[in-house]
């Protein structure tokens, strides 16, 4: 599991993303760089990183369930997951 630290920085992150969203579309649509220059960096979509919702872990990130592939293995063995199967042929 990662790091209580970085999982709380990652959810600050989002969360000043989702503040200066508007903002940011605003100044782009003006072509007023230099406005967006004196916003937050952590403002900036880019910054965030996929993370497990449930470990925390960064890499083996499954967009479609937002969890990285060891917690999907184990809950889809566990059949918590619906519409997923082990393959077997």
């Amino acid at each position: 599991m990662a790091r209580k630290s970085i999982i709380a920085r990652e959810a600050k992150r989002r969360k000043t993303v989702e503040k200066y969203a508007a903002l940011r579309k605003e100044l782009k649509e003006k072509g007023d760089y230099e406005a967006l220059q004196k916003l937050p960096r952590n403002a900036s979509p880019v910054r965030l990183k996929n993370r497990c919702s449930m470990t925390g872990r960064a890499r083996g990130y499954y967009r479609k369930f937002g969890i990285s592939r060891l917690v999907f293995r184990e809950m889809a063995l566990r059949g918590e997951i619906p519409g997923i199967k082990k393959a077997s042929w």
